[in-house]
């Protein structure tokens, strides 16, 4: 678990390689469960929920926030294109997202796929 957490951010720019499911599984659980802890550490010490302090002028969160944000989502997009090369897909794959609700749903599952040798992996 903490060796794929480590992976994730060792890989944050990383678009060309691989990463089988305990390395993407791990790190979005973990993400998912850091930023609920956040956003109620936030909400707590303000007195205010979190999308309140993102728009009120009072408030420093929102550059900060934004650059956290933006780290993040480039480190699990470039999980999620190594994901899909590790199932001998193209990381374009990605793209299927667009298409409402069936998208995701077809992504959800091609993360679960298992492994598979490919043009990715490095021998």
């Amino acid at each position: 678990m903490v060796d794929s957490y480590k992976k994730f951010w060792h890989n944050i720019t990383n678009f060309s390689g691989t990463a089988d499911r305990p390395d993407y599984w791990w790190p979005i659980i973990i993400n998912y469960i850091l930023g609920g802890i956040i956003v109620a550490i936030i909400e707590m010490s303000t007195g205010h929920h979190f999308m309140d302090t993102q728009n009120s002028p009072g408030f420093d969160f929102t550059i900060f926030s934004d650059i956290v944000i933006f780290i993040v989502w480039l480190g699990v997009l470039s999980l999620k294109v190594r994901r899909l090369h590790d199932t001998d897909r193209s990381g374009w794959w990605i793209l299927i997202t667009i298409v409402p609700l069936i998208g995701n749903l077809w992504f959800f599952i091609l993360t679960l796929l298992p492994s598979k040798p490919n043009r990715w992996s490095q021998p």
